[in-house]
């Protein structure tokens, strides 16, 4: 996570084109004549062959360079063949140049190691190799070899794709699209997606970012940069390779079933971002989320002036999943005052063709009134009344707030100025009813994976310990028996352990006389299954029989099959035979609940339809631990079986609350048992009863891929919770802030006192926003630690009473603390304990300084800060305020106030 020297690269002062040419049609000529339009800061040229070029003189290297400049230039713009690379980087670093962008390809991985290598030993970054280059607009830069210039906006183009980039570039002019930024990365060596959405997250002039993504290769970086990114503005993406032209073979249904595909969505939604499928709804998502993002409408109404726009538009919400709202009898009843009496009479409300202007305001105030619903206007040109007429008339009600209305103007002529004028207004306009509704569809998918980035689960969900112990002590007797998948019997104890609740089961020899005699101990009717290691999918090999009733039919099918093993896979080594009874539960259904390894974004967890056809049917959804209640009741209502669970006709609901559970509790199994590589619980039998694994199969790796620290979305951090001594034999507790904080935050909020307020926010003011509540509680915990001191009352209520927040620079190097205790609770230390806790924190964290900015009249938070060890200086930009400072690579523990 670094954008160190990232402003060098976009925001140069000077330029050195290396291999810059008046030879046409060059990359080193078009990179030239690019920058030499535009850019108005210092430009140079370095080539041994020229001496002039475009009336600006040439160097013949770099040391010429620096002697006729007198400075290094801040970017270097490489276009010489791939040779020269290393050296270039390692002269220009020397030099003091801290960004270049990389044109050439052609590289050798050793190559490129050894520029790196170069680079990294003055910490200069670079974009490429094998970059189109990149184009800031609203500074004239265009350092790259792409055909054309872009316009100046507020969108950030990133992309890996280097042909995509000039192809994108002339569509999007064409169309009048402007950018902020307009970035190929290349084959990415150094600069990579997680850079530029940490750079361009926190960039005033960018309101969205928008990527074309064909691999990641730091998925932890990448989505902790995502995290932050979008939590400020909408984050879209399409990803190349939707469709694999296989799947790796897997030991388990799990492995087999979740794709990458499947988890890289699953990673986009825990983000809070928002994959399209094609480059044109990259655009048309923008646009919606920046006009229409705080919209929360759940359903559609469709309002038009003909009956097949409407039918169109409909058609479109069903294939797109989108919910037409039903109109209430008391909107039918105002809609028929105002309309003629051949109207729809429904939803899609088709107002007639003949409708003059005010009918269309009558209909959309009325329909305006569902407050759940957003309206897809559609009109068709009519030579009754002109299309701008109409847009005049609806403009009042089309700038209501929050937006509610989305247009679609059909024809092209005819209707410019009536979209014109809807587009001057904020309102999103659409071509096609199927346009408008598709980007709807968008907005609720961005919604949800908001609502999943705002989630802060724990890594321990349950709440209850597991008896990790004897997890422990099975595992690792598997693992010594030079074991990696565990036995039906081991595998349910390990579940059983974690607190999933499975079948009794019993193990005996390989006889078909021992298999009656633990049927009749069992008691009938039972279940048999044969015992091998070697054997992956039993039922492939004939190895289950059910419902079994009496000793001659469970003698019988151990008999044959034995002999059908024996037939089907006769290298396997059978142990014996598994018995358990036969589970009868009415109104049942079978799921399969399953975990895997990622080779990118590490450990998955998979729901779906169950049963010996699970990979046939296919119905499945998968999420990133961990998971909570929440994510869990989520991951369960994206497959299509959701909808049976939840009961029909006379089939009762299955109990929601114990699938949850167990998700739950393999999410936890997977933090606690980091050797696990692929779990499945199939079938899991649930109904209105509960919840029943009937069989489980687990496979160990010694080299623990799963676990916490694998995940690729950091757990809410448990451990950091203490408690210390308080006034009057009481405890005070110190703990990381969560999302279910917002309320206690904002009481907390309410009782400091408006000097203290103005002394921590250096402003005066008495109310805090949601928004900004939810920034304040909600952090991603791998760049940003905020701990609360809270006590508890005498009725079992948390208060919270302090809070310490660091916020840490995306290279780890420096974080920002800000401090704040309740103003009738000074005087007690409190300053210094969470200060305390927040500097052991950050030091065992990496973190190289903590500063802070302090009011030179905060008299008692400078002693404070004095006495944990701080360097107060006075700030360099304002007299007013103090700069403290406090390094963190020595381990002194800070002096008591």
């Amino acid at each position: 996570m670094s954008i160190r020297n990232l402003d060098s690269l976009f925001s140069p002062r000077s330029v050195v084109v290396i291999g810059a040419t008046d030879r046409p049609h060059s990359v080193g000529g078009t990179v030239w004549n690019n920058l030499s339009v535009g850019y108005k800061g210092e430009l140079h040229a370095v080539n041994p062959h020229l001496t002039e070029l475009g009336g600006k003189p040439v160097c013949a290297d770099l040391r010429a360079l620096a002697t006729q400049a007198g400075k290094a230039p801040e970017l270097a713009v490489i276009c010489t063949p791939p040779a020269s690379i290393v050296g270039l980087i390692a002269e220009l670093g020397a030099m003091g140049t801290r960004a270049a962008i990389v044109i050439t390809a052609g590289l050798s991985p050793e190559q490129k190691q050894a520029m790196l290598d170069a680079a990294q030993r003055h910490t200069l970054r670079i974009l490429g190799p094998n970059s189109i280059g990149l184009l800031v607009p609203h500074l004239g830069l265009n350092a790259s070899c792409a055909p054309a210039n872009a316009a100046a906006g507020q969108i950030a183009f990133v992309s890996q794709s280097s042909a995509l980039v000039t192809g994108m570039l002339d569509w999007a002019n064409a169309r009048g699209i402007g950018f902020s930024h307009f970035i190929s990365l290349g084959e990415h060596a150094d600069v990579d997606f997680g850079d530029m959405l940490d750079y361009l997250g926190s960039d005033a002039r960018t309101r969205a970012i928008l990527l074309y993504v064909e691999s990641i290769d730091s998925p932890r970086k990448f989505m902790s940069a995502a995290r932050a990114a979008a939590r400020n503005k909408p984050v879209i993406l399409v990803k190349a390779g939707r469709s694999a032209p296989g799947q790796q073979a897997a030991a388990s249904h799990t492995g087999a079933l979740a794709g990458a595909d499947d988890v890289f969505n699953a990673a986009i939604s825990r983000a809070g971002m928002l994959r399209v499928h094609t480059l044109f709804q990259l655009f048309t998502a923008a646009e919606l989320l920046a006009r229409f993002r705080d919209n929360r409408s759940g359903r559609l109404i469709v309002l038009s002036n003909g009956g097949g726009t409407g039918v169109m538009a409909a058609d479109a919400a069903a294939y797109s999943g989108v919910e037409l709202s039903t109109l209430s009898p008391a909107m039918l009843e105002q809609l028929d005052a105002v309309l003629p009496a051949n109207w729809s009479h429904g939803n899609p409300v088709n107002i007639i063709g003949d409708a003059p202007a005010q009918r269309y305001v009558d209909a959309l105030k009325i329909l305006l009134q569902d407050r759940e619903s957003a309206v897809l206007f559609v009109q068709a040109p009519s030579a009754i009344v002109p299309s701008l007429e109409i847009a005049q008339a609806l403009l009042p009600l089309a700038q209501q707030r929050p937006p509610r209305l989305l247009g679609c103007w059909l024809g092209q002529d005819n209707v410019a100025e009536a979209r014109q004028l809807f587009r001057q207004a904020g309102v999103p306009d659409y071509d096609t009813p199927e346009q408008a509704v598709v980007a709807f569809s968008f907005l609720r998918t961005y919604q949800r994976h908001q609502a999943e980035l705002m989630e802060t689960p724990m890594a321990d969900p349950l709440g209850s310990q597991p008896d990790l112990a004897r997890m422990r002590e099975l595992v690792d007797f598997v693992l010594a028996d030079g074991r990696d998948v565990l036995t039906e019997p081991e595998a349910k104890e390990l579940l059983r352990l974690a607190g999933v609740p499975v079948t009794p089961t019993r193990v005996v020899p390989p006889t078909p006389e021992a298999a009656v005699y633990a049927a009749e101990t069992v008691g009938y009717p039972v279940v048999i299954k044969i015992l091998s290691q070697d054997i992956v999918h039993k039922s492939d090999v004939g190895g289950v029989r059910l419902n079994l009733h009496d000793g001659t039919e469970v003698l019988t099918a151990a008999q044959s099959m034995l002999q059908r093993v024996a037939e089907r896979q006769p290298d396997a080594r059978i142990e014996g035979f598994t018995v358990q009874p036969m589970v009868r539960r009415s109104h049942s259904h079978e799921v399969i609940i399953g975990a895997s390894v990622d080779p990118m974004f590490g450990p998955v967890i998979l729901f779906g339809a169950g049963g010996v056809s699970v990979e046939v049917v296919g119905d499945h959804a998968v999420a990133l631990p961990p998971l909570n209640t929440s994510l869990a009741s989520s991951l369960i209502g994206r497959t299509r079986i959701s909808k049976l669970l939840q009961g029909y006709r006379e089939v009762p609901a299955a109990d929601h609350d114990a699938i949850v559970h167990v998700l739950l509790a393999v999410s936890q199994l997977l933090s606690d048992i980091p050797e696990i590589a692929e779990l499945d619980l199939n079938p899991l039998v649930v109904n209105h009863e509960g919840a029943l694994a009937l069989d489980a199969r687990v496979r160990l790796s010694r080299a623990k891929p799963a676990g916490a620290s694998n995940f690729a979305i950091r757990a809410y951090p448990r451990h950091l919770i203490e408690t210390v001594p308080w006034k009057d034999g009481g405890t005070l507790t110190l703990r990381p802030i969560r999302p279910e904080d917002e309320a206690r935050h904002l009481d907390f909020f309410h009782k400091l006192d408006p000097e203290d307020v103005r002394m921590r926010m250096f402003s005066s003011r008495r109310s805090l926003e949601h928004s900004e509540l939810a920034r304040m509680t909600q952090i991603d915990y791998e760049r940003e630690m905020a701990f609360l001191a809270t006590v508890t009352n005498a009725d079992g209520s948390e208060e919270t009473i302090g809070s310490v927040r660091g916020i840490s620079d995306p290279n780890n190097d420096e974080a920002e603390f800000a401090v704040i205790i309740r103003s009738d609770m000074k005087g007690k230390r409190l300053g210094w304990l969470l200060m305390d806790k927040l500097i052991r924190y950050l030091r065992a964290n990496g973190t190289q300084r903590v500063v802070g900015t302090i009011l030179k009249e905060n008299n008692g938070m400078l002693d404070l800060a004095r006495g944990l060890g701080f360097t107060i200086k006075r700030h360099p930009e304002d007299p007013d305020l103090r700069w403290a400072e406090l390094p963190l690579r020595e381990a002194a523990a800070p002096a008591s106030a």
